[in-house]
This record gives C-alpha cells, structure tokens and sequence, in this order.
C-alpha cells in the first residue's frame, strides 16, 4: 500500500502532514473512492497501529491489537516463509480481520486500543460499500478513543458523509478539526479534505482555501498543488 508511515515519522511533528501520503493511495484506488468514499481512513489507521507498537508498554491489549493488524496486513497467496500467517483469499483474510478486531472492541470496550479496532472496521465496511456499517462505526471510534484517535474517526466520517451526499455533515465535521487539530490529523490535512469534498459544488470556495497551502514545505504543498489541479472548471 502506498503512503505507509514509517516510525520516524511518528516521532517528529510533521507526522499528521506525513499521513497526506494517502494521495496516492487514493489514486490507485479511485474507482472505489468515487464508488464509496472512505478510504483516506485506510492509510491514517496505520499511523494509529504503529504508535501503539511504539508505546514503552506493552499490554495485554497492546498484544491483541498486534495480532489483529497483522492479519489485516497479511498476505494473500501460498504459504511464505519470510510471512507469520498468509490468507488464500482476500475474503478469507477480511473474515478473520473483522473476527480479530470485533473481539478487540468487544473485550476491551471503552479503551483507546477498542476505538481503533471500531475504527479499522469502519474503514473495512467503507471499502466494501456498506456505508451504514462505516458510519456507525466510525461514530463509535470518535465516542471510545481519546481526541486523537476521535479525530480519525471524525475525519473519516466525514468522507461517508461526502459519499452519501450530506456535504454539509462533513463540511461542520472538517472545520472543527481545522478549528482543532490533533496529532492524527492536522490543519492542513483537514484543509484538504475539505476543499476536495466541496469542489464539485464550490470549486472557487475550494481553491481558495487550498492556493495557500500550495506554498507550504514539505507533503502539504504536493497535496494541495495536486488537489488545486484536479479542480472543476469554473
């Protein structure tokens, strides 16, 4: 997949501009995106697995979050040596993956590692159309995690939202997080999402708010240069 996080990047300040990698992953899977939405959620989820790996502590809970998402990373094909476990089938894997993190969510209710459990589910059913099943979850992952795994939550609501044409749903939900940035999803990333939602109804509106990103250093500026080029003409 395109645009992982990497464990350096966690560790410095530019990790939430980093997570703006998710442009190519949503350019090798636009058909979907346009078909449900979601799927900026899939990168950013990452970012939420490997700081858990990351934490000095490892719990219980820490553990079984481990072993979840190495199903979901795992494989499709034969037997691999240099792979903990292999799937034959995406859907064999899909069916183990939501196993794995419904009894994460289930048994740990209530904490941090059951919010991104609620959160990688959300995403699963997004990528499969079932847009009910992604917002419900979605909204269970903002209500269970602190303000940073709410707010992936909260972004990824969003594009549902988008999706299913309740524009003016995620336009109050991407402001917030501009207006209130996290470690997980920064001003400018919530800038961004937000210009692309409006786009096709407020193109000016939406380049507006991305020609002073496309100044900034480093992703950012990538991102919205791209997103600026794929504008409606006016």
């Amino acid at each position: 997949m395109a645009g992982r996080i990497t464990r350096k990047e966690l560790k410095t300040d530019r990790f939430a501009l980093e997570v703006e990698h998710t442009v190519d992953y949503v350019a090798e899977h636009q058909r979907q995106l346009v078909l449900y939405g979601s799927i900026a959620a899939a990168v950013v989820l990452l970012a939420v697995s490997v700081f858990l790996f990351m934490r000095h502590q490892h719990t219980v809970r820490e553990q079984a979050m481990g072993q979840a998402i190495q199903i979901q990373e795992a494989p499709i094909g034969p037997p691999n040596p240099g792979a903990v476990v292999t799937f034959p089938t995406e859907e064999a894997k899909r069916a183990a993956a939501t196993q794995a993190f419904n009894d994460l969510a289930s048994k740990f209710s209530g904490t941090d590692e059951a919010a991104v459990a609620k959160y990688y589910l959300g995403a699963m059913a997004a990528d499969q159309g079932k847009m009910t099943d992604a917002e419900k979850l979605f909204q269970e992952g903002a209500a269970a995690g602190d303000k940073n795994y709410a707010s992936l939550a909260r972004f990824s609501l969003a594009q549902v939202y988008f999706a299913e044409g309740r524009a003016a749903d995620a336009e109050k939900i991407l402001r917030d997080l501009m207006a209130h940035p996290t470690l997980f999803v920064s001003k400018e990333q919530a800038t961004i999402a937000l210009a692309k939602g409006i786009a096709p109804a407020k193109p000016a509106e939406a380049r507006k708010m991305l020609e002073p990103l496309r100044t900034m250093p480093g992703t950012v500026s990538q991102v919205a240069i791209n997103a600026v080029a794929e504008l409606p003409a006016q």
